[in-house]
């Protein structure tokens, strides 16, 4: 690799770091544009079972922090992430058998669809209070485990972690507020990352050098995002808006440079 290479790559595995500290999604549907377009990974197979590898490693990283800060809710959590791995097992089985053009152009349509739908002001009061227990269970499961399953096929489909549609599946499924939805969104990212990550690496589908250096990158931003959420926490509807924004534009780039 050239050193201008090395820097991209590096610069991408921060940039991946740093949205999932701030928003605890993102980084994985940002992960394969940067990793085609920035450092010039020439297939969509392997710039997705390379952003999966990253994208778990640098969701672990972030999740030691929010597990600290007290945000996860486990019993949530457990119960999304094992759903959603079984979905991200089909998923990522059907990803690979598709046309690497055609699966990044629906990527793109992913993108767009994703961003829009961060724009829509949520209706639902948060529940702060709100956990899995035997007493919910007969209300919150029917809304975990569909929801969860989905999330995992997408997720495995795309070779990505799936934060983005995490958190607003978490939300939408327990009322849990955002800073909630991020910590726990971060153990469900992680067991899709590495699920989908699997998949990919038994197929030769891993680039492990250029994964390093998105590891590595991934661990400055993340140090950064965690510094960065704490003073931004009162502005984390202008920051999502605007992330919303720019995974509109990166969206529609790549489903018109891959149709």
């Amino acid at each position: 690799m050239t050193a201008a290479a090395i820097l991209a790559t590096l610069a991408s595995g921060a940039a991946i770091g740093l949205i999932l500290a701030l928003v605890g999604g993102g980084g994985s549907i940002l992960a394969v544009p940067l990793l085609v377009y920035v450092v010039g990974t020439g297939s969509a197979h392997l710039a997705m079972g390379t952003a999966a590898v990253a994208v778990a490693a640098s969701a672990l990283a972030s999740l030691a922090g929010h597990a600290q800060a007290g945000t996860v809710k486990w019993p949530c959590a457990t119960v999304f992430a094992a759903v959603g791995v079984a979905g991200a097992s089909i998923g990522a089985e059907l990803g690979k058998a598709m046309d690497g053009a055609r699966l990044l152009a629906l990527f793109g349509l992913l993108m767009v669809g994703v961003g829009l739908s961060m724009l829509r002001p949520r209706k639902s009061a948060p529940a702060p209070d709100v956990r899995l227990s035997r007493e919910s269970a007969a209300t919150l499961l029917p809304r975990l485990i569909p929801i969860g399953l989905g999330v995992g096929l997408a997720a495995g489909f795309f070779g990505i972690g799936g934060g983005f549609l995490i958190v607003p599946g978490l939300m939408l499924a327990t009322a849990m507020p955002i800073a909630n939805a991020v910590g726990t969104s971060l153990v469900v990212v992680s067991a899709l990352g590495l699920t989908t990550a699997a998949s990919y690496a038994t197929s030769g589908m891993v680039d492990w050098p250029v994964t390093a250096l998105m590891i590595a990158g991934g661990a400055i931003g993340t140090v950064a995002g965690m510094a960065a959420a704490r003073g931004l926490a009162t502005r984390k509807g202008l920051l999502e808006r605007g992330f919303a924004v720019m995974v509109i534009a990166v969206g529609l780039y790549v489903a018109l440079t891959s149709s």
